[in-house]
């Protein structure tokens, strides 16, 4: 019986909290953010349509790709890392 609630705390709960924080993230996508993809891909939001996003990666190379696939976490450890570089 003391296992659930343990199980709950430890493990359901973080992974619930991490989904909301991503699907947050999401959301809140602007034209013109520099993001990182969960592959490793660096570049600036070009265009936000409702499940794809259209990101400039180099001077002439677009890429489309699904929101789900923008990491918020590399995406905030590169924000962090070209502010200590600054």
């Amino acid at each position: 019986m003391v296992a659930i609630p343990i199980f709950y705390l430890f493990i359901i709960r973080p992974q619930v909290k991490k989904q909301k924080n991503q699907a947050n993230f999401e959301e809140s996508l602007e034209k013109g953010q520099e993001v990182v993809t969960s592959s490793g891909i660096i570049g600036r939001i070009n265009k936000l349509e409702d499940h794809v996003v259209h990101i400039q990666a180099d001077t002439k190379t677009f890429l489309k790709i699904t929101r789900a696939s923008i990491s918020r976490e590399m995406t905030e450890q590169y924000r962090s890392a070209e502010e200590k570089e600054k």
